[in-house]
């Protein structure tokens, strides 16, 4: 059934026709001629009809401009639907419950967590910003959530348990430890366990003075010396899947955290057996010589620091022998790239030498080029150098002048596109090398919690609260990796910041008119349709009541 537009003469007039079937033909049967057009428009019949036919329908609302007062509402639905699918997935919900029982909280405190590392995955920021973000999102459940139980959500995540057996010194064991070994468990069967594990630290510093304990001066990697900061630590397994986080206190060294990090790994995943991958920078004599006593069951895979330890620049890399190739140069843009390994032992301890030929030539030109410029910079303004750590290092003074020093760097050349292992491990070299490559992840993780997933500014002042806020970063980074997880096993690359441009254009917009709403969901954009389909998820009705 439909309306037409039938002329007559010089006249038009609006009809109700509807199809019909005869013989095996349609025909049309004119139901009623409601008048003449011109005449119906003039007096507002055409409109009246409509909007007495629409109040006989379920899904038609009819919003005719400057008739009628009309209000309309949009929030953004895509991130809350795919993310809140896989934190069900983990079993975060059911996980949360058990640690709730019994705690006579006043509010929903799985979803004051939820709306919280949501925040992390799409904008990040305070819990204060977070508290502001909201109102342009539909999160289920988070409606009633008001800022002061954010702060207490934080509070929970980061409390000190009563029983401390197995904490470090420096970490006390708290209820992020229980959610981080709950989810563990869930995902692990009787043939997983980590056999590869990858460690890295980093460090975040504070707007105020930190907390009690956290907040100290140290080593900053943001080059924010002027700030008390604390260090935090990740371990992923060889899937790239988040294990659990630490945090200690800013001036706790990177090379201290090691070995106490093996052995509460331990205790907490009951793994009797895996292999620690760790940078250059993680190592120190007393590491190294721990990890070599006879009782210590830990294998490893170790960066070695090139230039400062000794045996490794006059002994390793001085040995001749020929590499192995384990990755020719790329022929095209997504091959690995280039890469050669030979082994080299010093009195039963273990080397692999791997070399990367085309940052080998990457390295020689950035050197060459440095070389021209000093050259340039000798003949017009020698003095100009004093005090330039760049440049430095490859200049001779004698005799109240300066020259290149072409000794340092023929010395340089030597480390020209390699890296240097350490390990106690038995698997082939190449072996030893890729594993290691494997540890990019974790860099790439901790890029991520500072800028993707950015943890930063902290205002908290208690130990609890910031240990709560930088965990929720970590529930955020394991969504985000379950999801990237999900997108490969589909076929699919996406970048994360498309990932969350196409999320957030996914709208649900409400229409109210006289007490009645609709609600109108907008264009699936860009990759948010194969991110739906990739996690499982049913993307709304187009058109649905509110």
């Amino acid at each position: 059934m439909f309306a037409r537009v039938k002329k007559s003469g010089q006249y038009e007039y609006l009809q109700i026709v509807e199809n019909t079937r005869s013989d095996g033909k349609v025909r049309q049967r004119v139901i009623a001629t409601i008048g003449r057009l011109d005449q119906l428009q003039a007096k507002g019949n055409v409109e009246t009809l409509i909007r007495s036919l629409a109040r006989f329908s379920e899904r038609t609302l009819l919003v005719l401009s400057g008739k009628i007062e009309v209000s309309a509402q949009a929030v953004k639905i895509g991130p809350a639907l795919i993310f809140e699918r896989l934190w069900r997935e983990l079993g975060l919900p059911a996980i949360f419950g058990e640690l709730l029982v019994g705690r006579k909280f006043a509010f929903d405190m799985e979803r004051a967590i939820f709306l919280t590392v949501l925040h992390r995955l799409c904008v990040s920021g305070s819990d204060r910003a977070c508290d502001q973000w909201r109102r342009d999102y539909d999160i289920a459940g988070t409606e009633d959530i008001a800022l002061h139980q954010v702060y207490r959500a934080m509070a929970f995540l980061g409390e000190i348990l009563p029983e401390q057996a197995g904490a470090m010194p420096f970490a006390p064991r708290c209820t992020k430890d229980l959610v981080e070994e709950a989810m563990f468990r869930r995902h692990r069967n009787l043939f997983s366990g980590l056999e590869l594990v990858f460690f890295d630290t980093t460090s975040i510093y504070f707007e105020g003075e930190g907390g009690e304990t956290l907040g100290q001066f140290g080593h900053s990697k943001d080059h924010r010396s002027d700030r008390k900061q604390m260090v935090v630590g990740a371990i992923l397994d060889d899937s790239g899947r988040p294990i659990c986080c630490e945090m200690w206190p800013g001036n706790t060294a990177d090379v201290k955290s090691l070995l106490p990090v093996v052995e509460k790994l331990r205790s907490r995943f009951g793994i009797e057996r895996f292999c620690i991958v760790a940078d250059r920078g993680m190592i120190s004599a007393d590491t190294i010589a721990a990890l070599e006593q006879p009782d210590c069951r830990t294998p490893y895979i170790l960066g070695a620091r090139m230039r400062r330890v000794k045996e490794v620049s006059d002994e390793v890399l001085a040995r001749a022998g020929r590499y192995r190739e384990v990755h020719p140069e790329p022929k095209k843009a997504k091959s690995p790239a280039p890469l050669a390994v030979k082994e080299v032992v010093v009195e039963s301890r273990r080397y692999i030498v791997c070399r990367n030929s085309r940052q080998a030539r990457k390295d020689a030109t950035a050197r060459q080029a440095m070389v021209e410029a000093l050259e340039e910079r000798l003949k017009r303004n020698p003095k100009g150098l004093v005090g330039n750590r760049g440049y430095a290092r490859y200049l001779k003074v004698s005799k109240g002048s300066m020259t290149i020093d072409r000794n340092k760097l023929e010395e340089e050349a030597r480390f020209d596109g390699k890296w240097v292992l350490r390990t106690n491990m038995d698997l082939p070299a190449e072996k030893v090398a890729c594993k290691y490559k494997e540890l990019w992840q974790v860099e790439q993780v901790f890029r991520d919690m500072k800028s993707v997933l950015d943890t930063r500014p902290i205002f908290h002042k208690r130990d609890e609260t910031i240990r709560g806020h930088v965990f929720c970063s970590f529930l955020a980074l394991a969504l985000r990796k379950e999801l990237d997880r999900r997108l490969e096993s589909a076929g699919q690359q996406l970048e994360w910041e498309e990932i969350r441009r196409d999320l957030k254009a996914l709208q649900r917009v409400t229409v109210e008119e006289e007490g009645r709403r609709l609600a109108v969901r907008t264009a699936c954009a860009g990759a948010c349709g194969k991110i739906f389909q990739a996690v499982g998820v049913a993307l709304p009705p187009t058109i649905s009541e509110a």
